[in-house]
């Protein structure tokens, strides 16, 4: 086998949290051509108001936000990203969400990402043909249980958990992957 092939037992296991669990999805899609074997999304927000859809498509048509400094970036982003309390401003894992572009700091996230509206999440579970896990925190405001039993595939509560429940308790979030070991 050359070096870098995957092991003839490797399984492409998706894991993604809210927007990055519908490109998981999109990824599983049979018509995408990828050798995704399994899919967990985590925190995806299922239903949407049109006052938060409104939100977010003004969101995606305001310019970037640029920060003298990266305490203020840091700062906006761990609002921005519901981080504010999990992590620290001068955690290294916020450097991961922040730029420095000629002396000046803004978030690395494209205000244009919030323009994907709301996604079709029965659409994108009915077009792929891998196990699919919906899960969520607990106390994720964003999305219910009865929401996500909407559609029909397991659901897992991670007991006493948020929204960021891949911050808050990342062995928690990786023991959703345990079934595809």
């Amino acid at each position: 086998m050359p070096t870098g092939s995957p092991a003839a037992d490797d399984r492409l296991v998706v894991l993604g949290h809210s927007l990055g669990g519908v490109v998981g999805l999109a990824l599983a899609a049979r018509d995408a051509g990828l050798p995704v074997d399994a899919v967990v999304g985590l925190g995806i927000k299922a239903v949407w108001s049109p006052a938060e859809l409104d939100r977010a498509a003004a969101l995606a048509a305001r310019p970037v936000s640029w920060f003298a400094n990266r305490t203020e970036a840091a700062r906006r982003y761990l609002r921005v990203s519901g981080l504010v309390g999990l992590l620290p401003p001068d955690h290294p894992v916020v450097d991961a969400g922040l730029r420095q572009v000629d002396g000046r700091w803004r978030l690395a996230m494209d205000p244009g990402a919030f323009a994907v509206g709301e996604p079709d999440l029965a659409a994108l579970i009915a077009a792929t043909d891998v196990p699919v896990v919906l899960a969520r925190g607990e106390h994720d405001p964003m999305v219910t249980d009865a929401q996500l039993k909407e559609y029909g595939v397991p659901v897992v509560t991670l007991p006493g958990l948020g929204h960021n429940a891949h911050v808050e308790d990342p062995a928690a979030v990786l023991a959703l992957l345990d079934a595809y070991r």
